[in-house]
């Protein structure tokens, strides 16, 4: 049978360990003599052991008492960043995370779940937009965190991946095929420029399908195969799938995922926020 530890009991424990008898601990925890010991023998009952060497003049630790005492201050510092995440006010407000279109899937759902979970009184602002208006909206000191995707990495960034520039349509569809080859992309999309050099650079004549800032219009104009598009591998979206051209279409390069954030010094917040994106954003 599963038994719980009483935390109050573990508290007095290891602070009898660290000042070396009951009479100290009490001070420490402002409580009386005789409110440590019944705890302490409250601990020893529950878990059917002698955890304190009482033979000396001071307090020492028994075998099991070593084993327990560096298990019960994770225990404890653990619950005390639980509570403290959930009731202080330090660990309230917004905190405002932009990432471009092409990136929110798979990982910023898990992303947003996590911290949810961890900072339940703190408030995700999610921007989606083209990295160009979150490098604006950065520098303006208007996010906190943002995602980008570049051929390079500036300062005060760091790369979090890399990924290859693939390029996808409609499934099984043929508008790869078409000369000229009918492009979709976003006016201010940071891949168009440089997917329109390699074609260039290859001598494979292309138009432009559709001029819009609208992803949702780019989505449904390559999802009924009237023009192709290009995507960091790993996340197109289930109605587009990568086009076995064969060598038909020329190889795109690769683009880095990167990060940047304000300043974590101010708190754990933006920092833990950004530690979830690396666990979650890899290569």
């Amino acid at each position: 049978m599963l038994r719980n530890l009483d935390m109050t009991a573990l508290r007095s424990f290891v602070a009898v360990a660290d000042s070396g008898g009951v009479t100290r601990a009490a001070g420490l925890l402002n409580l009386t003599q005789s409110a440590v010991s019944m705890q302490l023998k409250r601990l020893e009952e529950s878990l059917d052991a002698n955890l304190l060497d009482r033979t000396g003049r001071t307090i020492g630790l028994t075998p099991a008492g070593e084993q327990l005492v560096s298990q019960a201050r994770q225990i404890l510092t653990l619950n005390d960043q639980i509570v403290r995440k959930l009731t202080s006010q330090e660990f309230e407000g917004e905190i405002v995370l932009g990432v471009p279109h092409d990136v929110v899937y798979p990982a910023i759902p898990q992303v947003l779940k996590q911290f949810a979970r961890d900072y339940p009184r703190v408030k995700v602002h999610l921007i989606s937009s083209f990295t160009r208006r979150l490098k604006e909206i950065f520098a303006k000191g208007e996010a906190d965190v943002i995602l980008s995707t570049e051929t390079g990495v500036e300062s005060g960034g760091e790369t979090l991946a890399s990924r290859r520039l693939t390029w996808v349509g409609a499934p099984n569809g043929t508008a790869w095929k078409e000369r000229p080859l009918r492009l979709a992309f976003e006016e201010r999309c940071i891949f168009r420029a440089g997917v329109q050099r390699r074609l260039d650079e290859a001598g494979i004549p292309w138009e432009m399908a559709v001029e819009s800032n609208s992803t949702r219009t780019i989505e449904a104009t390559v999802s009924a195969d009237l023009a192709i598009y290009a995507m960091l591998d790993g996340t197109e979206p289930p109605y587009f799938e990568r086009i076995n051209h064969n060598g038909a279409l020329p190889e795109l390069r690769d683009n880095q995922i990167n990060v940047y954030h304000s300043d974590v010094g101010e708190g754990p917040i933006v920092g833990d926020l950004v530690n979830l994106l690396r666990t979650m954003i890899t290569d």
